[in-house]
């Protein structure tokens, strides 16, 4: 885990604490906006059991406080929270949180939009999808 008084990056095995992002908030913050990830059913109509995160700890941990770092600077954020898990996920868990402090909401809602889409597209983090069928495939980072 990276943390920092601004940031805190986490990849685990573990169930992700929710309330991370409760704890975010400083007293000029107004807003804090946090994202969940959750292991969904279905992919393109296909029945899910599960998803098996890989995850390259120590390259995430350091992507994903980059990103942080980007935010911070693009936005008037207090605070940015992105947590990952990695193994098998079943259907209802949540994979990812991704939460940000701010004085105003309009910022906080910027900032964590582009975490997610950031993190998804860049930080070396893969899923394979499991189907009801047997089969599995690995999913896009779009």
């Amino acid at each position: 885990m990276t943390r920092n008084d601004r940031i805190q990056v986490e990849v685990t095995s573990g169930p992700i604490d929710l309330t991370a992002s409760h704890e975010l908030a400083g007293s000029s913050d107004g807003a804090v906006v946090t994202f969940l990830g959750v292991v969904r059913d279905s992919t393109d109509d296909r029945p899910v059991t599960g998803l098996d995160y890989e995850v390259f700890d120590e390259l995430a941990a350091k992507e994903m406080t980059r990103i942080a770092e980007v935010a911070l600077e693009r936005w008037p954020t207090g605070r940015v929270a992105i947590i990952h898990r990695t193994g098998f996920l079943s259907v209802g868990e949540v994979s990812v949180l991704i939460s940000v402090s701010a004085p105003h909401r309009g910022e906080a809602f910027d900032a964590c939009e582009f975490l997610i889409d950031t993190l998804k597209k860049e930080v070396p983090i893969w899923k394979k999808e499991l189907f009801e069928d047997g089969t599995a495939a690995w999913a896009d980072h779009a």
